[in-house]
């Protein structure tokens, strides 16, 4: 079939899946407290649906996916649907992205089910800011469940940490160190305006440059490493002793739009061109309603078609996505 390219030029071969939009903790900048409205769950796509919808994408040429939520491992029997995937022909790479909380008691049936590559998310390793930022006490569990993830031998395993002004400066260079000593890269985030509550502020960006020069300053030096997938998000560096490597995603300073090869499943069955997208394209009546392959082909086709040439933070015309982080899925 024809590759999936856009009308910039952009191949597409990266599709993130949302499996849920619930989630086991309430991190300020993604979810309210209390009040969260999720999907009724006979909206959410079942594995049978998302295991059908991967198909199709991988004869149009996916080749990474990458399982997200709200909180992923909340979804019951995950491991069904890795090992569903993991059997694809034509899948290069599967990947998880988790808050950690459920890891301890999840990871080893994960890797069974021949799941890899794994993204914690944590952007604090103190515990009284972890519950300021979470809402939850559960730096312990996270913590623990990386170090199963590791004896396990889980690879690479990432740490995803949101970089907020004025809240996370003290948490960045013990997180770089963290990282360091165990051979885990730590990517730093920059705050995005995808908050439930219309928080975000540009003045609340710590930008990448800047925890660039912290770590620089701290540590040591860093050097950006060469050679690496230029549709890849991350800008990714390494320390000049050896020891480590650390990357950033800085959407806000640095966008990386011109080179994005991703498209994204919700939990809800709706495939967005963008993390920041206003518009869908609603797949779920496609799957449930008898339609052929061909049709929901052709509906991946005219989503990425219909793909922008990139979001506008940086511009007054700049609309946030009518949805929040935890219901597009991170």
């Amino acid at each position: 079939m024809t590759p999936l390219v856009d009308s910039f030029g952009r191949l597409h071969n990266n599709l993130r899946i949302s499996v849920t939009d619930r989630c086991n903790i309430r991190c300020f900048y993604c979810m309210p407290e209390t009040n969260v409205k999720f999907e009724p769950r006979e909206n959410l796509l079942t594995f049978e649906e998302i295991e059908r919808f991967v198909r199709v994408a991988v004869d149009l040429g996916v080749r990474k996916l990458r399982i997200t939520g709200g909180e992923p491992l909340v979804r019951k029997n995950l491991a069904t649907l890795i090992r569903k995937l993991a059997r694809i022909d034509g899948i290069e790479d599967l990947a998880l992205t988790t808050n950690g909380v459920l890891l301890t008691e999840q990871a080893e049936e994960l890797y069974e089910a021949g799941l890899r590559r794994i993204n914690v998310h944590v952007d604090t390793l103190d515990r009284d800011r972890f519950f300021q930022i979470t809402r939850r006490d559960e730096l312990n569990r996270v913590l623990e469940g990386i170090e199963v993830c590791q004896r396990l031998g889980f690879g690479p395993i990432k740490i995803n940490a949101v970089a907020v002004k004025n809240l996370v400066e003290p948490d960045i260079v013990p997180l770089a160190r963290f990282g360091r000593e165990r051979g885990i890269e730590v990517r730093y985030i920059e705050f995005m305006p995808l908050d439930a509550q219309g928080l975000w502020e540009r003045d609340r960006v710590l930008l990448a440059d800047d925890v660039l020069a912290m770590l620089a300053r701290e540590i040591g030096p860093l050097e950006e490493v060469p050679d690496r997938d230029p549709r890849a998000p991350a800008t990714v560096y390494r320390f000049a002793d050896g020891i480590g490597r650390v990357g950033f995603i800085a959407s806000v300073s640095r966008p990386f739009c011109l080179n994005c090869n991703r498209v994204r499943l919700t939990a809800d069955g709706n495939l967005r061109y963008c993390l920041f997208a206003i518009e869908e394209t609603d797949v779920r009546p496609l799957l449930r309603g008898g339609a052929s392959d061909a049709t929901i082909a052709d509906a991946i086709r005219g989503s990425v078609a219909d793909k922008w040439i990139g979001h506008e933070i940086n511009s007054q015309r700049f609309v946030p996505p009518p949805r929040p982080m935890y219901s597009i899925g991170g």
